[in-house]
């Protein structure tokens, strides 16, 4: 049995399944059985490959390259879908030849999908990574409504666990009811954090000049670390992305993450996921356009940043 599932008719943008010899790659983790509201983001992986089709050849009109011929996708991981620890279990053997031959932006799936990543990146690079992550939840609960592991644990589980670095921690977005203990965490850690409230009205570059310069300034300071970027779809607004399973009125806008994307680029990027996109609640398909351009936003910038 293959460890991959492909989708030889649906793949990211249209481009070869599995083909070696590519720099950057796409892999699929249809996996949402820690949701706590509404199941449905196993359903992702596809619906996001399927609106990446409207991306014509791909050239980005910002960064002026395409991803088309530097990108593969390797389908979906084969992972048993009724157990946290068994999915992680499975997946984990999966990762080092999927790191060491691709730069990898992983479609999810719930956000659960996001520690046992960071636990295989930091075993790649042999260290731990800096991480910008778009949401509209903190994630730093200790415990999943009384489980220990969950789509709301994965920060504090990776700061706990040494997977991260917490200064290098920048979260954007975040409005979700919490204690404060919760929503502050990141930062009493040494992180940052934009919360949804800090950054309305800052749409452009020229709006967000001193959060991008914050940014910049920390991942300096830390020696320009890896950094990992994990975008949670429910960071937007529902009005721009009502298909998700854990919707918060008042978050960002398209145009906001674009801009943060764009202007970020020149990071020092290792990888991604773009998680927690439930297409059974879905409207004209606009979470999963918004998701796959952010994919293609990020893996343009990456394509720029090394030419």
């Amino acid at each position: 049995m293959s460890n991959f599932a492909f989708h030889s008719n649906s793949t990211f943008m249209k481009v070869a399944a599995g083909e070696g010899g590519k720099p950057y790659a796409i892999a699929g983790i249809a996996w949402d059985g820690c949701v706590t509201n509404r199941p449905g983001a196993r359903f992702g992986p596809s619906a996001i490959r399927q609106a990446s089709h409207m991306l014509c050849d791909g050239t980005h009109p910002h960064f002026d390259c395409s991803p088309e011929a530097m990108l593969t996708d390797v389908g979906d991981l084969a992972l048993p879908n009724t157990s946290l620890d068994g999915m992680r279990a499975a997946m984990m053997p999966l990762l080092p030849s999927l790191l060491a031959g691709h730069h990898m932006a992983w479609l999810g799936g719930d956000h659960s999908i996001t520690l046992p990543l960071l636990r295989a990146y930091k075993a790649h690079l042999g260290r731990p990574l800096a991480v910008i992550h778009f949401d509209a939840h903190c994630d730093t609960w200790e415990d999943h409504f009384g489980e220990p592991s969950g789509h709301g644990t994965w920060v504090y589980e990776a700061i706990q666990e040494g997977l991260v670095i917490r200064e290098g921690f920048v979260q954007f977005g975040i409005r979700s009811a919490g204690l404060r203990e919760a929503r502050e965490y990141v930062r009493d850690q040494g992180g940052q954090i934009f919360d949804a409230r800090s950054l309305r009205g800052l749409e452009s570059p020229a709006q967000l000049a001193p959060v991008l310069a914050a940014v910049r300034e920390r991942m300096a300071a830390l020696g320009h670390p890896p950094v990992y970027l994990s975008l949670d779809i429910d960071c937007l607004d529902p009005a721009f992305a009502p298909g998700t399973g854990t919707p918060e009125p008042g978050g960002m806008s398209t145009n906001q993450v674009f801009s943060l994307l764009e202007e970020l680029a020149d990071l020092n990027f290792v990888g991604m996921d773009c998680v927690e996109v439930a297409p059974p609640y879905d409207h004209a398909e606009l979470t999963s356009y918004a998701a796959a351009q952010f994919v293609w936003t990020y893996l343009c910038g990456r394509i720029a940043a090394r030419a």
